[in-house]
């Protein structure tokens, strides 16, 4: 389905990224060489440990890269410098990480609206637009709860709402269904698909969870900080 006719959402060439200095230095990716297409959600897969999460921080411009080239939507993220970085992060990426760092003095709609009012959408906006995703991840009735109010499957499904509320165009995904049960899993991957089908969209997630893997287009195995296969997944009736 995807091809390398498509436009690439993300293109990384030779990247390299390194830990420590000297006899404690490790060398976490070790050249890698990937490219992710608007339109497809790619699962990253492989070992604990392999790079996986340290890969993901580098495609968003949290970490800095040591050598090689990371190209976001046609931006060279790692040449721009940090407070413009942070700027394009704001706005074109979404992300869901395994800690859920919701805010626990605000509702659930609260923290749902936290992106939207970042980017100076008006209150009133941002909590309608949070209410909207919350049903969408089937909150509705949980909206004016506090975080420890919540179970942390629930937890999880406001993160993920949060993320999705300001409609990235890349959504990174770090073990997004790890907190949930198989049905809510199964719910929430339904969504992120839906999200990463979407012909100027991508989403990359990051996951252990062989339950979901027929929802991905791509699946890329990062082992021992290289991209050792990359297969394409069948999709129902294509098989």
């Amino acid at each position: 389905m995807n091809d390398d006719s498509q436009p690439a959402a993300v293109r990384a060439r030779s990247v390299v990224k390194s830990f420590g200095s000297e006899d404690t230095q490790v060398t976490v990716l070790k050249g890698i060489d990937l490219d992710i297409y608007l339109g497809e959600l790619l699962l990253l897969v492989g070992e604990s440990g392999g790079g996986k999460t340290t890969l993901l921080s580098a495609i968003a411009g949290i970490l800095d890269i040591d050598d090689g080239q990371i190209d976001v939507l046609g931006v060279p993220l790692s040449n721009l410098p940090s407070s413009k970085r942070t700027r394009f992060r704001g706005q074109t990426m979404g992300f869901i990480y395994q800690q859920f760092n919701l805010l626990p003095a605000l509702t659930a709609a609260e923290n749902v609206a936290v992106p939207l009012l970042i980017q100076k959408i008006g209150r009133a906006e941002a909590l309608r637009r949070a209410r909207v995703m919350l049903n969408r991840v089937g909150l509705g009735d949980r909206m004016e709860f506090l975080p420890k109010n919540l179970s942390g499957g629930q937890q999880q499904r406001v993160a993920i709402a949060r993320a999705l509320v300001n409609e990235p165009r890349l959504l990174i995904c770090d073990e997004p269904t790890a907190a949930l049960d198989g049905p809510n899993g199964q719910k929430i991957m339904k969504l992120l698909r839906e999200v990463g089908r979407a012909p100027d969209r991508c989403v990359i997630v990051v996951t252990h969870d062989s339950r979901i893997f027929h929802f991905g287009d791509r699946m890329a195995n990062l082992t021992d900080g290289r991209i050792v296969n990359i297969e394409h997944i069948p999709q129902e009736g294509t098989a």
